[in-house]
Protein backbone atom coordinates (compact mmCIF):
# COMPACT_ATOMS: atom_id res chain seq x y z
CA UNK A 1 0.00 0.00 0.00
CA UNK A 2 1.07 3.27 -0.85
CA UNK A 3 2.39 5.76 1.87
CA UNK A 4 0.20 8.93 2.64
CA UNK A 5 -0.56 11.97 4.90
CA UNK A 6 -4.31 12.29 5.16
CA UNK A 7 -5.38 15.77 6.51
CA UNK A 8 -8.51 17.41 7.33
CA UNK A 9 -12.46 16.75 6.46
CA UNK A 10 -14.53 16.73 3.42
CA UNK A 11 -14.54 15.64 -0.25
CA UNK A 12 -11.28 13.71 -0.85
CA UNK A 13 -8.29 15.58 -2.73
CA UNK A 14 -5.64 13.40 -4.00
CA UNK A 15 -2.19 14.79 -4.75
CA UNK A 16 0.16 13.08 -6.92
CA UNK A 17 3.84 14.49 -6.57
CA UNK A 18 6.20 14.29 -9.83
CA UNK A 19 9.41 12.17 -10.45
CA UNK A 20 12.00 12.26 -8.11
CA UNK A 21 9.21 13.96 -5.56
CA UNK A 22 6.97 13.08 -2.73
CA UNK A 23 3.88 13.83 -0.74
CA UNK A 24 6.38 16.43 1.28
CA UNK A 25 6.72 18.71 -1.16
CA UNK A 26 2.94 19.29 -1.22
CA UNK A 27 3.02 19.51 2.68
CA UNK A 28 2.31 23.35 3.06
CA UNK A 29 -0.22 23.59 0.55
CA UNK A 30 -1.74 20.05 1.32
CA UNK A 31 -2.36 22.17 4.76
CA UNK A 32 -4.24 25.09 2.74
CA UNK A 33 -6.34 22.92 1.44
CA UNK A 34 -7.67 21.37 3.95
CA UNK A 35 -8.56 24.68 5.79
CA UNK A 36 -10.53 24.84 2.45
CA UNK A 37 -13.00 22.15 2.97
CA UNK A 38 -10.89 19.25 1.07
CA UNK A 39 -9.67 15.78 3.16
CA UNK A 40 -6.27 15.58 1.63
CA UNK A 41 -4.41 12.51 0.43
CA UNK A 42 -0.89 13.29 -0.29
CA UNK A 43 0.90 10.14 -1.95
CA UNK A 44 3.80 8.48 -2.18
CA UNK A 45 4.15 6.98 -5.70
CA UNK A 46 5.75 3.75 -5.96
CA UNK A 47 9.71 3.81 -5.52
CA UNK A 48 9.49 7.55 -4.08
CA UNK A 49 9.28 9.12 -1.08
CA UNK A 50 8.16 6.51 2.17
CA UNK A 51 6.29 3.99 -0.51
CA UNK A 52 7.36 0.39 -1.40
CA UNK A 53 10.03 -0.27 -4.14
CA UNK A 54 9.39 -2.53 -6.66
CA UNK A 55 11.35 -3.05 -10.18
CA UNK A 56 8.47 -2.48 -12.17
CA UNK A 57 7.50 1.12 -12.68
CA UNK A 58 5.42 2.41 -15.47
CA UNK A 59 2.28 4.34 -15.94
CA UNK A 60 -0.40 1.67 -15.64
CA UNK A 61 0.77 -0.06 -11.78
CA UNK A 62 1.43 3.61 -10.61
CA UNK A 63 -2.45 3.88 -11.97
CA UNK A 64 -3.32 0.46 -10.08
CA UNK A 65 -1.52 1.43 -6.98
CA UNK A 66 -3.79 4.98 -6.92
CA UNK A 67 -6.66 2.58 -7.43
CA UNK A 68 -5.98 0.40 -4.84
CA UNK A 69 -5.46 3.12 -2.17
CA UNK A 70 -8.61 4.66 -3.24
CA UNK A 71 -10.12 1.04 -2.47
CA UNK A 72 -8.32 0.97 0.49
CA UNK A 73 -9.36 4.11 1.98
CA UNK A 74 -13.20 3.77 0.43
CA UNK A 75 -12.43 6.89 -1.62
CA UNK A 76 -14.31 8.12 -5.04
CA UNK A 77 -15.44 11.20 -6.52
CA UNK A 78 -12.18 12.70 -5.46
CA UNK A 79 -10.73 15.79 -6.59
CA UNK A 80 -7.46 15.00 -8.17
CA UNK A 81 -4.02 16.96 -8.41
CA UNK A 82 -0.93 15.33 -10.46
CA UNK A 83 1.93 17.25 -11.20
CA UNK A 84 4.46 16.48 -14.02
CA UNK A 85 4.93 12.62 -13.81
CA UNK A 86 1.97 12.73 -11.15
CA UNK A 87 0.21 14.18 -13.85
CA UNK A 88 0.41 11.83 -16.10
CA UNK A 89 -0.81 9.54 -13.30
CA UNK A 90 -4.06 11.35 -12.55
CA UNK A 91 -4.47 11.29 -16.10
CA UNK A 92 -4.59 7.86 -17.03
CA UNK A 93 -6.39 7.78 -13.67
CA UNK A 94 -8.85 9.60 -14.38
CA UNK A 95 -9.23 8.01 -18.11
CA UNK A 96 -9.44 4.62 -16.83
CA UNK A 97 -11.24 4.85 -13.95
CA UNK A 98 -13.73 7.62 -14.34
CA UNK A 99 -16.18 7.06 -11.11
CA UNK A 100 -13.02 7.88 -9.09
CA UNK A 101 -12.31 11.28 -10.24
CA UNK A 102 -14.50 14.44 -9.64
CA UNK A 103 -12.21 17.07 -10.98
CA UNK A 104 -8.78 16.95 -12.84
CA UNK A 105 -6.44 19.58 -12.11
CA UNK A 106 -3.04 18.62 -14.31
CA UNK A 107 -0.08 21.04 -13.51
CA UNK A 108 2.46 21.49 -16.29
CA UNK A 109 2.31 18.14 -18.06
CA UNK A 110 0.53 16.87 -21.27
CA UNK A 111 -0.77 13.80 -22.34
CA UNK A 112 1.43 13.63 -25.19
CA UNK A 113 5.26 11.82 -25.02
CA UNK A 114 8.15 13.59 -24.13
CA UNK A 115 11.40 12.73 -25.21
CA UNK A 116 14.07 12.00 -21.89
CA UNK A 117 15.61 14.62 -20.42
CA UNK A 118 16.90 13.89 -17.52
CA UNK A 119 20.34 12.21 -18.16
CA UNK A 120 22.55 15.14 -16.48
CA UNK A 121 20.87 14.72 -13.53
CA UNK A 122 20.87 10.89 -13.07
CA UNK A 123 24.34 11.01 -13.92
CA UNK A 124 24.97 13.87 -10.50
CA UNK A 125 22.76 11.06 -8.75
CA UNK A 126 25.03 7.95 -9.74
CA UNK A 127 28.25 10.04 -9.21
CA UNK A 128 27.46 9.40 -5.09
CA UNK A 129 28.90 7.34 -3.53
CA UNK A 130 27.21 6.32 -0.67
CA UNK A 131 29.64 3.90 0.61
CA UNK A 132 32.16 6.60 1.50
CA UNK A 133 29.63 7.83 3.85
CA UNK A 134 29.84 11.12 2.29
CA UNK A 135 27.82 14.22 4.63
CA UNK A 136 24.44 16.17 3.38
CA UNK A 137 27.18 19.12 2.34
CA UNK A 138 29.69 16.33 0.39
CA UNK A 139 26.47 14.95 -1.54
CA UNK A 140 25.45 18.44 -2.49
CA UNK A 141 29.22 19.38 -3.82
CA UNK A 142 28.99 16.40 -6.08
CA UNK A 143 25.69 17.04 -7.98
CA UNK A 144 26.89 20.74 -7.94
CA UNK A 145 29.23 19.52 -10.58
CA UNK A 146 26.33 18.11 -12.58
CA UNK A 147 23.24 20.11 -11.79
CA UNK A 148 24.01 23.90 -11.84
CA UNK A 149 20.49 24.81 -10.56
CA UNK A 150 20.16 25.67 -7.00
CA UNK A 151 16.25 25.08 -6.89
CA UNK A 152 16.82 21.33 -9.37
CA UNK A 153 19.30 20.37 -6.16
CA UNK A 154 17.21 21.47 -3.32
CA UNK A 155 14.36 19.36 -4.46
CA UNK A 156 16.75 16.25 -5.28
CA UNK A 157 18.56 17.15 -1.51
CA UNK A 158 15.00 16.60 -0.21
CA UNK A 159 15.07 12.75 -0.78
CA UNK A 160 18.34 12.78 1.16
CA UNK A 161 17.80 10.55 4.71
CA UNK A 162 20.00 8.77 7.58
CA UNK A 163 19.59 4.87 7.49
CA UNK A 164 21.31 4.88 10.32
CA UNK A 165 24.13 7.71 12.32
CA UNK A 166 26.31 8.21 9.40
CA UNK A 167 24.69 6.91 6.59
CA UNK A 168 22.68 8.64 3.93
CA UNK A 169 20.93 7.19 1.38
CA UNK A 170 18.24 8.34 -1.05
CA UNK A 171 14.79 7.86 -0.66
CA UNK A 172 13.84 7.13 -4.11
CA UNK A 173 14.67 4.08 -6.34
CA UNK A 174 17.12 5.39 -8.19
CA UNK A 175 18.59 1.88 -9.60
CA UNK A 176 15.02 1.46 -11.11
CA UNK A 177 15.13 4.60 -12.11
CA UNK A 178 18.41 3.94 -14.40
CA UNK A 179 16.83 1.72 -16.08
CA UNK A 180 13.23 2.46 -16.57
CA UNK A 181 13.69 6.04 -16.96
CA UNK A 182 12.24 6.06 -20.64
CA UNK A 183 9.15 5.32 -18.89
CA UNK A 184 8.57 8.88 -17.88
CA UNK A 185 7.93 10.24 -20.73
CA UNK A 186 5.29 7.40 -22.71
CA UNK A 187 1.83 9.52 -23.95
CA UNK A 188 -1.35 8.65 -22.67
CA UNK A 189 -3.36 6.36 -25.07
CA UNK A 190 -4.82 7.61 -27.76
CA UNK A 191 -8.64 6.47 -26.76
CA UNK A 192 -7.93 7.37 -23.38
CA UNK A 193 -11.09 9.94 -22.80
CA UNK A 194 -11.98 12.21 -19.71
CA UNK A 195 -15.49 13.38 -19.54
CA UNK A 196 -15.43 15.78 -16.63
CA UNK A 197 -14.04 19.11 -15.95
CA UNK A 198 -10.31 19.23 -16.14
CA UNK A 199 -7.70 22.02 -15.30
CA UNK A 200 -4.39 21.98 -17.47
CA UNK A 201 -1.80 24.75 -15.17
CA UNK A 202 1.40 25.19 -16.63
CA UNK A 203 4.32 27.36 -15.67
CA UNK A 204 4.92 30.38 -18.43
CA UNK A 205 8.35 30.05 -18.74
CA UNK A 206 8.06 26.14 -19.14
CA UNK A 207 8.00 24.45 -22.36
CA UNK A 208 5.93 21.16 -20.90
CA UNK A 209 2.80 22.66 -22.44
CA UNK A 210 2.87 24.60 -25.86
CA UNK A 211 -0.22 26.06 -26.87
CA UNK A 212 0.20 24.18 -29.80
CA UNK A 213 -0.60 20.93 -27.53
CA UNK A 214 -4.31 22.27 -26.55
CA UNK A 215 -6.13 20.68 -29.44
CA UNK A 216 -4.63 17.40 -28.79
CA UNK A 217 -4.90 17.78 -25.15
CA UNK A 218 -9.17 18.85 -25.29
CA UNK A 219 -9.15 15.16 -28.07
CA UNK A 220 -8.18 13.46 -24.49
CA UNK A 221 -9.97 15.81 -21.90
CA UNK A 222 -13.47 17.57 -23.62
CA UNK A 223 -13.97 20.00 -20.48
CA UNK A 224 -10.22 20.77 -20.68
CA UNK A 225 -9.96 24.82 -19.46
CA UNK A 226 -6.40 26.18 -19.42
CA UNK A 227 -4.23 28.65 -17.08
CA UNK A 228 -0.54 30.24 -17.11
CA UNK A 229 1.17 30.93 -14.37
CA UNK A 230 3.38 34.01 -15.52
CA UNK A 231 7.37 34.23 -14.90
CA UNK A 232 7.47 30.86 -13.53
CA UNK A 233 8.79 27.40 -14.68
CA UNK A 234 8.33 23.78 -13.74
CA UNK A 235 7.36 23.83 -10.55
CA UNK A 236 5.22 26.54 -10.66
CA UNK A 237 3.50 25.01 -7.18
CA UNK A 238 6.99 25.74 -5.52
CA UNK A 239 7.34 29.37 -7.06
CA UNK A 240 4.30 30.72 -6.78
CA UNK A 241 2.56 28.62 -4.52
CA UNK A 242 -0.23 31.15 -3.16
CA UNK A 243 -1.20 32.20 -6.73
CA UNK A 244 -1.21 28.15 -7.55
CA UNK A 245 -3.49 27.34 -4.64
CA UNK A 246 -6.11 30.41 -5.48
CA UNK A 247 -6.18 29.47 -8.79
CA UNK A 248 -6.77 25.20 -8.37
CA UNK A 249 -9.17 25.96 -5.10
CA UNK A 250 -11.13 28.54 -7.54
CA UNK A 251 -11.89 25.50 -10.03
CA UNK A 252 -12.07 22.88 -7.43
CA UNK A 253 -15.09 25.14 -6.12
CA UNK A 254 -16.79 25.77 -8.93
Amino acid sequence: MLYSKIEGQGKPLLILHGFMGMSDNWKTLGAQYSQEGFQVHLVDLRNHGRSFHSDIFNYEVMVQDVVDYCLENNLENSNCIGHSMGGKVAMLLATKFPNLIDKLIVADIGPKFYPQHHQTILEGLNAIDFSQKPSRSEVEETLSKYITDFGTRQFLLKNLYWIEPGQLAFRFNLPVFNVQIDQIGTALPVNAIFEKPTLFIRGGNSNYILDSDFDQIKQHFHLAVFNTISSVGHWLHAEKPQEFFERTTNFLKM
